[in-house]
């Protein structure tokens, strides 16, 4: 094995650990919040703050993140997301160090540390989403080697995304008002950890860019994606979806962790636990999901595909909402290494089966919305990074219907939601603006572009 060899494995399982932290910092939020929650007295709206602080950032990151990675290349922005992420960390570590009794326009001191911190961690993971998969596709080669390593990422993700709310839920244990954010200061040292090892073998990793196409001509662009009435909905189905996606386990386990009667069949001195692990799979039955989407992706289309898995989530929801909490049954529930038969609200085994519906909705909204977009799907794309805010506004939204009413009632949020992403599979999909030219054949010589002209190199 030559030696380039041995530095493509190295970046490649640095890529993975990337891959997996993406998920590791995003699903942090939830079971933190349970925390902040009883801190606040049960209030669902403050817990989930922070979740909201994570994803407004890809608002404010999403196209300067693209544009950062044109300039300054692949590694360095992945090593500048790196840095940014252990700051983002480190600051919601120092929230648990500052003093609690203090306040801040009414919230106190460690709270507003935690949720700058969420917002930076954001940052960090909007970088990174914009990074490692072509970064994964460069050292694969391209081509069914770089798709596979995606794919491969793509399953570290989802892995850590199933066992962050267990590792936090064991940590946490019985949650009441003097838990605190320092109960789980090793998940935050693990993830310190690995963003400190992360940034220092990237370092000595030689990365080189794509080859970029140069060419003495421009593409003009006449119009936008917004021209595109089909985008223009899918673009509020990510919005949606991102929100649907983060909202049902985010708050299940919020339901979970504060059941009070063992008549839910949740034993309340250990319910934040039970409940970590449950949320926890979820995201496990979205991995298994997402591998059988890559199997049959091929054969049958976006639009079936949305359609039925958004059909089947909302039957999921609409009879978990109306079963009972004394209504219980046995749910395996993986716990790390195995599954063990858990008693749970029905509700909850309903709520933990829309993970296999909601794993394929990416792409299939993606490939929907995109559809004959052409010349305009690199900018499409910028514009979809910044619509995953909706994964920190329909939770918030969620939680504050729980707040006003029930936990169930609050699913009425995520419902409506897959409705429309039901309407849009169905209807909204349909290119209805052909006439538009999208090929790239229409270009123009650098020295004869107009300086009205909007242009890309």
């Amino acid at each position: 094995m030559t030696n380039n060899q041995n530095k493509n494995i190295v970046a490649i399982v640095t890529m993975m650990f990337l891959f997996a932290m993406i998920s590791f910092v995003t699903n942090l939020a939830a079971p933190i919040g349970v925390i902040w929650s009883n801190t606040f007295e049960g209030s669902n709206f403050l817990g989930m703050l922070g979740n909201m602080m994570n994803f407004a950032a890809y608002l404010f990151m999403g196209i300067p993140a693209g544009k950062l990675l044109t300039k300054i290349g692949y590694k360095k922005t992945a090593l500048l997301a790196i840095a940014v992420g252990f700051v983002g960390v480190f600051t919601q570590y120092l929230s648990g160090v500052v003093d609690a009794s203090s306040t801040f326009m009414t919230l106190p001191v460690n709270f507003v540390v935690y949720l700058l911190g969420a917002f930076i961690a954001g940052f960090s993971v909007c970088m990174l989403n914009t990074v490692v998969n072509p970064m994964l596709n460069l050292l694969g080669g391209g081509g069914n080697k770089g798709n596979q390593l995606i794919q491969v990422g793509g399953t570290f993700n989802s892995l850590a995304g199933t066992l962050t709310p267990m590792l936090v839920g064991a940590l946490i244990g019985t949650v009441s008002k003097d838990t605190a954010i320092s109960d789980v200061n090793t998940v935050l040292f693990i993830a310190l950890g690995v963003f400190a090892a992360a940034f220092i073998i990237l370092s000595f990793i030689p990365i080189s860019d794509p080859e970029k196409k140069r060419s003495n001509k421009f593409v003009v662009f006449e119009r936008s994606p917004w021209a595109f009435r089909h985008f223009v909905l899918g673009t509020i189905a990510i919005f949606i979806y991102v929100g649907v996606e983060i909202g049902i386990p985010g708050t299940l386990n919020f339901y979970l962790s504060n059941i009070t009667d063992k008549g839910a069949g949740l034993d309340p001195s250990n319910a934040a636990t039970i409940g970590g692990f449950v949320a926890g799979t979820y995201w496990f039955l979205m991995l298994i999901g997402r591998f059988i989407g890559s199997i049959v992706g091929g054969k049958v289309s976006s639009k079936l595909m949305l359609s039925s898995v958004s059909a089947l989530a909302m039957v999921f929801i609409v009879v978990a909402i109306i079963s009972p909490r004394t209504v219980t049954t046995l749910m395996p529930v993986f716990t790390g290494s195995s599954f063990t038969m858990t008693q749970v609200p029905l509700s909850a085994l309903l709520l933990v089966l829309c993970g296999f519906c909601t794993s394929i909705m990416w792409g299939s909204i993606f490939n929907l919305a995109v559809e004959g977009l052409g010349k305009y799907t690199k900018a499409a794309s910028g514009i979809f990074m910044m619509m995953v805010v909706g994964g920190g506004i329909i939770p918030l939204i969620q939680n504050w219907v729980a707040d006003q009413s029930t936990y169930m009632i609050s699913y009425i949020v995520p419902l409506a939601g897959l409705a429309y992403l039901l309407y849009y599979a169905l209807i909204g999909s349909k290119n209805v603006n052909t006439d538009i030219t999208v090929t790239e054949n229409d270009e123009i010589p650098l020295d004869t572009v107009p300086q009205s002209i909007p242009v890309e190199g």
